[in-house]
């Protein structure tokens, strides 16, 4: 039994395959061809925080896998309030076959983790966001034709998106530049732990202040919002913070003629991106978001192969 928590819990090899599968099985549901690798199975899609992305892609993706998909909303289980994280964990484990579960706290998700006889996928957690890592490599790859080498400018907080992209930028050999103002970068642990495999694969990591830096002669530049869920008190001084940080035209423009723009979703437009970049040519946002469906398909396709 294996759990997906981070992109670190997974080799170099199994990433590609995933990737690879996740990729087999976009075409073959665009040629209305459905799998069955969970037929008779059931996932338990456990969500503290509202989704719209990661919940659809989720329930459509085990649906076309052959599975049946329940959905447990914050007031159902009242998780760590009404009944413990390991209570959760043991009971679920005797109904369902997977849980994924999306909440506040990462620690919540390693408890999940512990007591659970199921594999628990990290469906979002404060740490990391590794299924819509998955999501955007998998876009990268097919709009560039592969990844190592590429250059990615991150521009904006240094929060769970960043996170994965960090570890999985690492291990596929591809250079991240990250710009954000100071006191707002990734967590060092986080820097660190992806540290063995920049060596293995000659990917290379930048934290730099300047979005200009990081933006000039990049293949892909990312954003993410600037506040989010859960730090609604702190926006005000964020929109302060992040003044200069917003992807626009102008920063568009200092990357490669033909750079991909990306956004994980949703977006608060005007503020970390103006509409001209996101509704423009190069962006494959939207392309991005169906790719949490195929990306997340071959991630539970390999978990139950394993």
């Amino acid at each position: 039994m294996r759990n997906f928590l981070s992109v670190s819990d997974l080799s170099r090899g199994e990433l590609a395959e995933i990737l690879d599968r996740a990729s087999i099985l976009k075409e073959e549901t665009r040629r209305g061809q459905w799998r069955t690798e969970l037929q008779g199975r059931t996932v338990a899609l456990l969500f503290q925080k509202p989704s719209l992305r990661t919940r659809v892609s989720f329930e459509q993706g085990v649906r076309q896998l052959g599975g049946h998909a329940i959905y447990l909303s914050p007031a159902e289980v009242g998780l760590g309030e009404r009944e413990s994280v390991p209570d959760v964990a043991r009971v679920l484990s005797r109904y369902v076959d997977c849980l994924v579960a999306r909440t506040y706290r990462h620690a919540d998700l390693e408890v999940l983790a512990r007591y659970a006889t199921v594999p628990v996928v990290n469906a979002l957690s404060d740490l990391s966001h590794p299924c819509q890592c998955l999501a955007d490599l998998l876009t990268i790859r097919e709009k560039k034709g592969g990844l190592a080498g590429l250059t990615m400018a991150y521009i904006g907080d240094g929060n769970n998106v960043l996170h994965s992209l960090i570890l999985g930028s690492a291990k596929v050999g591809m250079h991240l530049r990250v710009a954000s103002p100071q006191g707002y970068g990734p967590r060092p642990d986080v820097v660190a732990a992806a540290g063995e495999d920049r060596s293995a694969t000659g990917a290379s990591l930048s934290l730099v202040e300047s979005p200009q830096e990081a933006a000039e002669g990049a293949d892909i530049l990312y954003t993410d919002v600037w506040t989010s869920m859960g730090q609604e008190h702190e926006a005000e001084a964020r929109r302060r913070s992040f003044e200069g940080y917003r992807v626009d035209a102008a920063l568009l423009r200092l990357a490669r003629s033909d750079a991909i723009v990306m956004h994980d979703l949703p977006a608060h437009r005007g503020e970390e991106i103006t509409d001209e970049v996101i509704d423009g040519p190069q962006s494959v946002v939207f392309d991005q978001a169906e790719n949490r469906l195929h990306a997340q398909k071959g991630l539970l396709s390999w978990l139950f192969a394993v």
